[in-house]
């Protein structure tokens, strides 16, 4: 059984190996595993978990790239799909500190990792998975859709993270999304996002408000990240409200997925609210203060450290 399983994007992230230079300019670039839930089980991992995706890549190099990287990570490789057609995604990005990291997405019309179908899922240890963890761009397309539909309806027990993860260009019509979205939240636990990723299921951008709605629409847990203002959690009987970790940024892309690892550590562990906020925003700022994502995620210790340096109570 899984401690925890992601569905959704993978492919290869093609990163700048100087920041503050566009991409006309820049001369020599690093690859790295990308995707937003294939980096949040790779996250996860680091801390200890057992972990795995549901996901799939083109029939080509940077497809094996992906299991190969994921092995390395530690994470179960067994439910990476191959698609023969289309080429495992790649994206760039520029990187401008503190935060301006705009991102180039190369995925085609329909990539692999919104391919997955329902027919290709394991139902029972997607049900069997003490956390499961989904993303708004899985929605974005059939047959991804429908068999986001049918691994959420398999869940019986455990925790159903929804990051909300809400990317407007790899829709292909961005007005859905809210539709979408509060099709599937009934299925969830928990609900994970920034403010304007709130904004697209609750129609508010405050982040009191917006939890509000969350919890009120069945969640036992809402997250809401509000960048430099840090990250508010409520549940029925706690409310955290968690300074940023000051660290010299470098590169904030893979903050998000490192607290989505760090998050679903808490859950396991059954820590306090506050406890698990604080431990994810402190794996959120770790991978900040580096160039790469995936390569960068921490394990439990070297977060614990940077708490420690930053002052903060880590019981």
């Amino acid at each position: 059984m899984f401690d925890l399983i992601t569905i959704g994007r993978s492919g290869v992230d093609i990163y700048p190996l100087q920041t503050g230079v566009g991409l006309p300019r820049v001369e020599t670039f690093g690859k790295f595993l990308g995707g937003s839930p294939t980096n949040v089980a790779v996250a996860a991992a680091r801390h200890g978990l057992r972990s795995a995706v549901i996901t799939a890549t083109g029939a080509d190099p940077f497809g094996e790239f992906v299991r190969q990287a994921l092995r390395g990570y530690g994470v179960d490789d067994r439910y990476v799909g191959t698609v023969h057609g289309p080429p495992t995604p790649v994206t760039f990005c520029e990187i401008f500190p503190p935060d301006d990291f705009p991102l180039y997405f190369y995925r085609g019309e329909h990539p692999p990792d919104l391919q997955v179908s329902p027919d290709s899922l394991d139902l029972e240890s997607i049900a069997g998975a003490g956390v499961f963890w989904f993303t708004g761009t899985g929605l974005s397309q059939e047959p991804s859709l429908a068999a986001h539909h049918a691994a959420l309806e398999a869940r019986t027990s455990g925790w159903t993270v929804f990051d909300l993860d809400y990317r407007p260009m790899l829709w292909d019509s961005p007005g859905r999304a809210p539709e979408v979205y509060r099709s599937v939240l009934r299925h969830a636990d928990v609900a994970v996002g920034n403010l304007e990723e709130v904004e697209v299921v609750t129609g508010t951008r405050d982040p009191e408000a917006a939890a509000q709605a969350l919890l009120d629409a069945g969640m036992k847990v809402a997250i809401v990240k509000m960048g430099p203002r840090g990250v508010l959690a409520r549940s029925a009987d706690e409310r955290a409200l968690v300074e940023p970790v000051e660290v010299e940024v470098v590169n904030g892309l893979g903050a998000g997925d490192a607290f989505g690892g760090a998050v679903s550590l808490g859950l396991m562990r059954g820590w306090p609210l506050e406890r698990t906020v604080r431990f994810a925003n402190a794996a959120g700022a770790f991978v900040a203060g580096q160039l790469a994502c995936s390569d960068a995620m921490p394990t439990t210790d070297e977060v614990l450290t940077l708490l420690k340096t930053a002052g903060a109570d880590v019981d």
